[in-house]
């Protein structure tokens, strides 16, 4: 291992959840089954790669106590766990019957979507997992609740701020009270989204570590500096962030961490078109590393199509 690279590779316990690295795979639809094999031996490669952290993509809460048990979940936990790395699972609000606003919701839909979050976070809970994150970034219902121009209700879960986190934080809550005191609850969150900015999100997230968030999954940061959007939350919470975008270069994942601009940092196509970039980077093989090109062909070209995602340099 470079001198330079140490800090990745330094150790955080959160809880007692104890991460051998600062690296995350970060939580990315594959178009894979989680419960099957492929989305076993998807999970496993990259913790075999040497990440800290694996969390594992959007999964609808619905689908748990239906497809998604503690029995068929349990081999991903184990593969990702006997690999080293820890695993949680991103949890995602589904919109209800083509009732995709927060306007649109009616009150027994939001109780619904509340006990889906508790069930979904025990049923993982059971099955494993370290920890489970709650998806209330980059436009989707979650985070709509949070949004002046998407979040049209005029009941609590609605109008001013208070109103605009009620949601997140009561998802937090039901999640927390699901579960026992030592599992993780993690939280992504856009820092600047529609019709708000870091003022509000930094008041959100004193709220959200409150309700019990233990990290707080910062996402996307500008292309400004690496993870510079986190960097104001450090002064107002005390659990560990995760930051992304563009981490996968070396010098700005070793900038975020050593600036103390976040914890974490979380390597997105960088790991898909190289599951050993960790490992790679601790025995100083830089030299190997298949770098990802950005041409979004077997990732996100993959994606939209609904095939299994990948990518094109592999053979």
């Amino acid at each position: 291992m470079l001198t330079e690279h140490a800090v990745l590779f330094e150790p955080l316990s959160v809880k007692g959840v104890n991460l051998r690295n600062r690296i995350v795979l970060p939580p990315m639809v594959s178009n894979r089954d989680i419960a099957e094999a492929e989305g076993v031996d998807w999970y496993r490669e990259f913790a075999e790669g040497g990440v800290g952290l694996v969390i594992v993509e959007a999964t609808r809460t619905f689908r748990f106590d239906t497809d998604l048990t503690p029995d068929s979940l349990r081999p991903l936990v184990e593969s990702v766990h006997q690999a080293g790395a820890a695993i949680a699972i991103q949890l995602f609000m589904a919109p209800e019957d083509g009732r995709d606003a927060p306007a649109e919701m009616t009150r027994e839909d939001v109780q619904r979507g509340l006990e889906r979050f508790a069930r979904a976070a025990a049923i993982c809970e059971q099955a494993g997992f370290d920890g489970v994150e709650p998806h209330g970034a980059h436009g989707f219902l979650l985070n709509q609740f949070f949004s002046p121009k998407a979040n049209e209700r005029t009941d609590e879960f609605g109008g001013g701020l208070d109103g605009r986190m009620r949601m997140g934080l009561e998802v937090v809550r039901s999640v927390r009270s699901a579960v026992n005191g030592d599992f993780l609850v993690l939280y992504r969150h856009t820092p600047v989204g529609d019709g708000y900015g870091l003022e509000d999100s930094l008041i959100f997230a004193q709220q959200l570590e409150e309700a019990g968030v233990d990290i707080l999954d910062l996402s996307p940061s500008s292309d400004q500096a690496p993870a510079d959007r986190a960097e104001p939350f450090k002064q107002v919470v005390k659990v560990p962030l995760i930051a992304v975008n563009g981490l996968n270069a070396h010098a700005r994942a070793v900038e975020a961490l050593t600036a103390g601009r976040c914890d974490l940092v979380a390597i997105g196509r960088g790991l898909i078109a190289d599951p050993e970039w960790p490992k790679k980077t601790l025995e100083g093989r830089l030299q190997d590393i298949v770098r990802c090109t950005q041409c979004d062909q077997g990732c996100f070209g993959n994606l939209r199509s609904g095939l299994p995602v990948e990518c094109v340099q592999h053979d």
